[in-house]
């Protein structure tokens, strides 16, 4: 095992240690910031160790679940620290991270992929069924509570966030029965593309304990450190002027940092089925999973959710799922469907700053 993976872990609970007893000043807050950024992506690798380990169906679950646990504990911390005001973050962290996989992650993979084999394939059935649950998701969670009339404004009442939450697990837990166990040949790379990755020999028990054991640590860190640094981070955007969405920005882009840096390589490497299954599975996972841990939480802490988009964002997310049924209707890629992507991408985040 590299030194990395575990000596990140250690510093993480280290620092964790010293900012519960000690004042959070510039340097400790800085170190706890950055071993925080670390932890998230040790995390992840140990993940999918163990998920290698186990294999299918339980492989997916193991790095889904470590996946929302990351989301849910930044989301929640930020809502213990900000209080009342903080009842949009879920809603900005999860139309954010749809954002960024739909159009940043895809429209990188989509260009540098382009730019470098011109063409590349992927199966149609795995996609399709991805983008169709993925928007079935996102409507049922972001789009409808602007439409409801039992509660006032962008929300649901508790009936409706609980069947919300529900249909969630429902459809996120059959598209992950569908991928590992009844059509795993939709999602598995064809011809020459096929992902070295799969035949890769699995990791010794020992190791995979070894992970397992980092993996608890390293996400005891994340929510301990997420918690710490929540305050500092409020006062941040505060005092930059910046728009509070840009708090949900920021955890959807520390919490996928992993996964796009593995979907970007494998699309580089002329594999891009693994690319996209990794990005729609994402997508997926921090929608699938963490409505249902923030729903509960709410209603446990009697906090309002406002989950509904506004017009400008319903707008971007009408424009992404359009553009993505048209990138995702032949199984071919160019470079062109990358562009129109990262343009999409970019709008998302310029408007996100001067609204």
């Amino acid at each position: 095992m590299a030194y990395w993976a575990w000596a990140v872990p250690a510093a993480a609970a280290a620092l964790l240690i010293a900012a519960l007893l000690l004042p959070l000043g510039a340097l400790l807050g800085t170190a706890c910031a950055a071993v925080l950024i670390a932890a998230v992506m040790v995390a992840v690798h140990h993940a999918e160790v163990v998920a290698h380990k186990v294999g299918e169906p339980f492989g997916t679950l193991v790095l889904a679940i470590a996946v929302t646990v990351i989301e849910s504990a930044l989301i929640l911390s930020m809502m213990l620290a900000g209080g009342p005001d903080t009842g949009a973050l879920p809603r900005d962290t999860i139309f954010s991270a749809v954002m960024i996989i739909c159009n940043g992650v895809v429209g990188i993979c989509l260009l540098l992929g382009g730019l470098r084999h011109h063409e590349q394939s992927f199966r149609l059935e795995g996609a399709n069924s991805a983008l169709a649950t993925l928007i079935s998701l996102s409507t049922l969670s972001l789009v409808l509570p602007s439409f409801t009339v039992s509660a006032p404004g962008p929300t649901y009442t508790v009936a409706q966030l609980a069947f919300a939450a529900v249909a969630s697990l429902v459809l996120w837990g059959t598209f992950v029965f569908v991928q590992t166990v009844r059509h795993r040949d939709y999602f598995l790379p064809t011809g020459s593309a096929a992902d070295e990755d799969v035949h890769a020999q699995p990791p010794s028990a020992r190791r995979a304990w070894a992970s397992f054991g980092l993996l608890f640590v390293s996400l005891i860190a994340v929510v301990g450190l997420a918690k710490v640094l929540s305050p500092a981070i409020e006062r941040a955007v505060a005092a930059a002027g910046a728009p509070k969405a840009t708090i949900g920005i920021a955890i959807a882009l520390l919490v996928l940092l992993p996964e796009t840096w593995a979907a970007v390589r494998a699309a580089y490497a002329n594999r891009f089925q693994t690319s996209i299954n990794l990005a729609l599975g994402s997508a997926l996972a921090s929608i699938g999973l963490t409505i249902p841990v923030v729903a509960l939480a709410a209603v446990l802490l009697e906090q309002q959710l406002m989950l509904g988009l506004g017009a400008k964002e319903l707008v971007l997310l009408i424009l992404t799922f359009l553009v993505s049924a048209f990138t995702l209707a032949t199984g071919r890629t160019n470079m062109m469907l990358g562009v129109v992507h990262v343009v999409i991408f970019a709008a998302f985040l310029f408007l996100a700053l001067v609204p």
